[in-house]
């Protein structure tokens, strides 16, 4: 019997617990009893109550988990706000004074924005639940509205981006003119091996800070002839890398670490190395000045940036635009290169893309195609740099603008796996998603998007230069004249302390010298052969035109040979630059008879003479011979003296020697062979031969002084 009346108790217990459990789950009853939401569990359902201050309104957000959600749900409850000016609040006791609401918010948000309403003004806010006939409040908030974002505003955020490029354009002049030649003696000892011009381009944009400045620096050697097209090609795509190096500075000092306390202890400590007489203290003032107003310009930056809500029509639009499948990434990709070829700055456009990731103006998808635009819009920079320059020039930064375009399209056709990548990326890195926390991670995953992007294309089209060299030379055809530049780069009016450092520049600029002269031998032999009236005149100008530039040339060297022989020289290095001096003038030589050939066959045109099949086929033959003896003196000049040998130059030489001689003894065997001589003729073909023999005698003096002290 007792046990009966046991189990009997036990099974009462039960339906009691359980009622009493479903209670807690299902009837909410007990929460209208107190007037406030603080003597029932729902009290941890609703946790982390924010409000945010935003444009003419404020956000305010709360978190809930979706089960509890679906409870309040079922019971009938939806959330409600309600709020009134801070100064009505303090002045009117209890709840006597007229709220503002916001009523029918469904349990399943988790936040609204509250619009149209006076700026700088602060708010006092509650967030409640209701039934309908009863409502039950949670703590109060207070909040401060923003004005609204007008002309003014818009006008600071220009300042704040001018102040920014300012800072950067200081910083990489200074860094600059700190380093001194030592950049321009690293760029110019860049070899063929790309790997070798790849590290070069990242180490100089990493320490200037901009990829323009290397990049015009190339285009500008590019059009001088210090560097070949294969060359520029990997120090570009260097450049490309080193870059990225910038966006990690915004990214760690604008958003991670707070320096802006310590710009006005910058500015003090760079202020006075200016006016030291040094001009690498002054390189090193203006980078820390530089450094101090970038920085500067990216607080200000961050604070000019409108804060918008989720709820506002920008915000809206862009989440809205980024619904659509890869259409909406080549939209954003269009605005960033439109904005960094507006702003004329890949690292700018990079800080402005942070910023308003993480006001939450944009997602983070949005701000990574921009960064992707970013990338074709800098090539801008160095397609401008080219417009001036010659036709090897505007192949440069052809290369540039189709390496960028080509990686920026196959990550188009990958971008939701890139995208994952970055993000997992990120996470690995920083501890947090880009995509789901854009405010606080998304920076650092710019960051990681644009380091991973430009390493991940360099190692793909490495491999591929001599194609993007093709492709540059077959867009880019030659326009006349106007692409027949030629500058002295390496050496200028200033004269070294120690001129044994410039040996080498001297050096090569005499190989670049021997390299224009072999081009009068290709446009001379082209004219000979040529029928077409407006080519023949593109050809005589051309040649004339290379003519005065090696006058020219010959001067400025030979000028510069002699400036630094007034030092204190060894007798060494005397001997050596004596060398150097007989080998411009032989080159000079070499251009004044090329001129002078192509008078003769000037004249052999407008006179209407003929030469034989045979007589063109000898004159062929030799230019043949010439043009091999060129590429040896060329080799040679390039060459280490201790490389250099006489064999090769040696066997040339006696080569057109030779070719001379038969081609004068068939002359003089057949000058009266068909019928009446035409002496006019024969006399400007025997000054043809004879005048290519002269050449090939002076190409033989050029090497013969390389191997003398050269």
């Amino acid at each position: 019997m007792k046990n009966k009346v046991f189990a009997i108790l036990l099974t009462l217990m039960g339906f009691v617990i359980a009622f009493d459990v479903n209670a807690s789950n299902e009837s909410l009853n007990p929460i209208f009893k107190s007037g406030e939401i603080t003597d029932y569990e729902v009290k941890n359902w609703v946790t982390n109550i924010q409000t945010e201050s935003g444009v003419e309104g404020f956000r305010l957000s709360w978190d809930l988990d979706e089960k509890e959600s679906q409870v309040l749900a079922n019971q009938g409850l939806n959330f409600l706000i309600k709020y009134r000016f801070e100064s009505d609040a303090s002045s009117n006791e209890g709840e006597s004074y007229e709220w503002n609401y916001v009523k029918d918010i469904a349990t399943s948000k988790s936040g609204i924005f509250v619009s149209d309403l006076k700026g700088e003004e602060t708010f006092v806010v509650k967030l409640g639940l209701t039934d309908g006939e009863q409502e039950f409040w949670f703590k109060e908030e207070t909040v401060t509205t923003l004005p609204s974002w007008g002309i003014f505003n818009f006008l600071t955020l220009i300042g704040s981006l001018a102040m920014f490029l300012y800072g950067m354009k200081i910083m990489s002049d200074g860094l600059q003119q700190a380093a001194g030649t030592r950049l321009r003696s690293l760029l110019t000892s860049i070899t063929s091996n790309s790997f070798k011009g790849i590290l070069t381009g990242l180490g100089i944009t990493a320490l200037v800070q901009s990829s323009s400045v290397t990049t015009v620096m190339v285009v500008s050697f590019v059009n001088a002839g210090i560097l070949t097209l294969t060359q520029s090609a990997g120090v570009v795509m260097g450049a490309n890398i080193g870059t990225t190096i910038t966006a990690w500075i915004i990214d760690f000092f604008g958003f991670k670490v707070d320096i802006g306390a310590y710009t006005l202890v910058m500015l003090a400590v760079g202020l006075p190395l200016l006016f030291l007489r040094s001009t690498k203290s002054k390189g090193w003032a203006n980078a820390i000045i530089g450094f101090s107003f970038l920085f500067m310009g990216l607080g200000f930056l961050k604070e000019s940036v409108p804060v918008l809500g989720p709820e506002s029509a920008l915000v809206q639009s862009m989440i809205s635009l980024n619904t659509i499948p890869y259409f909406s990434s080549i939209i954003f990709l269009f605005i960033g290169a439109l904005l960094t070829i507006i702003i004329q700055s890949s690292s700018a456009t990079m800080a402005l893309t942070m910023t308003l990731m993480a006001s939450g103006v944009i997602p983070f998808e949005v701000g990574a195609a921009m960064v992707l635009g970013e990338n074709i819009g800098t090539t801008v920079t160095a397609t401008l740099a080219a417009s001036i320059g010659n036709v090897h020039a505007k192949r440069t930064a052809r290369i540039h603008t189709a390496f960028n375009i080509i990686g920026v399209t196959w990550v188009l056709l990958i971008f939701p796996f890139f995208l994952k990548l970055v993000s997992f990326i990120t996470e690995w890195m920083a501890g947090g998603n880009p995509m789901v926390n854009p405010e606080k991670y998304g920076s650092t995953g710019l960051a990681v998007l644009h380091t991973v992007f430009n390493v991940s294309n360099v190692l793909i089209l490495v491999w591929f230069i001599p194609s993007l060299v093709k492709l540059a030379e077959k867009t880019v055809k030659p326009k006349g004249l106007k692409d027949e530049q030629f500058h002295l780069d390496l050496i200028g009016t200033k004269i070294m302390t120690t001129p044994s450092l410039y040996v080498s520049e001297v050096k090569k600029e005499i190989a670049k010298f021997g390299e224009v002269t072999s081009r009068m031998s290709k446009f001379t032999r082209e004219l000979l052969f040529e029928n077409n009236k407006k080519t023949q005149r593109d050809l005589l100008k051309r040649i004339k035109k290379y003519e005065e530039i090696t006058d020219k040339v010959e001067v400025e060297i030979a000028n510069y040979l002699n400036n630094v022989a007034t030092g204190n020289i060894t007798k060494e290095l005397a001997i050596r630059f004596r060398g150097m001096n007989s080998i411009v003038s032989n080159l000079e030589r070499i251009g004044d008879i090329f001129y002078s050939i192509s008078l003769s066959i000037e004249k052999k045109i407008e006179s209407k003479y003929e030469f034989t099949p045979e007589q063109y086929k000898h004159l062929d033959e030799l230019f043949e011979l010439i043009d091999h003896a060129f590429t040896i003196m060329y080799d040679n000049l390039k060459k280490p003296i201790a490389e250099v040998t006489l064999t090769e130059a040696n066997k040339a030489e006696d080569a057109i020697n030779k070719k001379r001689d038969e081609i004068k003894e068939d002359y003089l065997s057949s000058l009266y062979v068909g019928g009446e001589l035409n002496m006019q003729s024969a006399i400007i073909y025997s000054n043809i031969y004879e005048s290519l023999e002269r050449v090939g005698d002076h190409i033989i003096n050029v090497s013969e002084d390389i191997m003398g002290k050269v």
